[in-house]
């Protein structure tokens, strides 16, 4: 089921100083972080992808013991966001909420720990930036279909006749068999 939120996830809005040079913008503050997402965490890793119009990434997340939570923004065009809630306690476990993020809007989104996630770039050339809480472990790390009829995400596939997916991507499980968080 789509939300408008979910419980935990956070959309951020950065505030842009702009002049004739251009513009300055403050990505990250720790103390605002805070107040903000109600968070105190440790972000000890940048990641960045690069992809074109129509390549689908996801839906990524790390088990314990390197669950990751991530603070997701758009440097570069246009993408629509996905989270997706897998911990079976919560009240909306296998929810999703999605959000267009452009890289001019200065949004970004926190999805903690216990949350899928997965975007598609719906730009020609799209650059996305996301802080982590924990490194990469391989071991740890898991993928679920972007198409899978237990979520049911209305991904925005106009003009996109089939998005573009990696191998991990295109043959990874159903919500069903996945491992999950309690």
């Amino acid at each position: 089921m789509r939300r408008d939120s979910l419980d935990g996830v956070t959309v951020l809005q950065s505030k842009f100083f702009t002049d004739d040079r251009g513009y300055f913008v403050e990505t990250y503050n720790k103390s605002r972080f805070a107040e903000q997402t109600l968070r105190d965490v440790d972000l000890v890793q940048d990641n960045e992808s690069c992809s074109r119009l129509g390549v689908l990434r996801g839906l990524h997340y790390q088990i314990e013991p390197y669950a990751q939570g991530k603070l997701v923004k758009a440097v570069v065009g246009t993408i629509f966001d996905v989270a997706v809630d897998l911990r079976r306690s919560s009240p909306t476990f296998a929810d999703w909420m999605g959000i267009t993020m452009k890289a001019e809007d200065g949004v970004q989104v926190w999805i903690p720990e216990g949350f899928a996630h997965g975007f598609l770039a719906l730009s020609d050339e799209v650059r996305v930036a996301y802080k982590v809480t924990d490194f990469y472990a391989p071991e740890c790390a898991r993928t679920i279909r972007w198409d899978d009829e237990t979520i049911g995400i209305d991904w925005p596939l106009d003009g996109i006749a089939r998005p573009i997916l990696s191998s991990k991507d295109e043959d990874a499980p159903r919500m069903r068999t996945a491992d999950l968080f309690e």
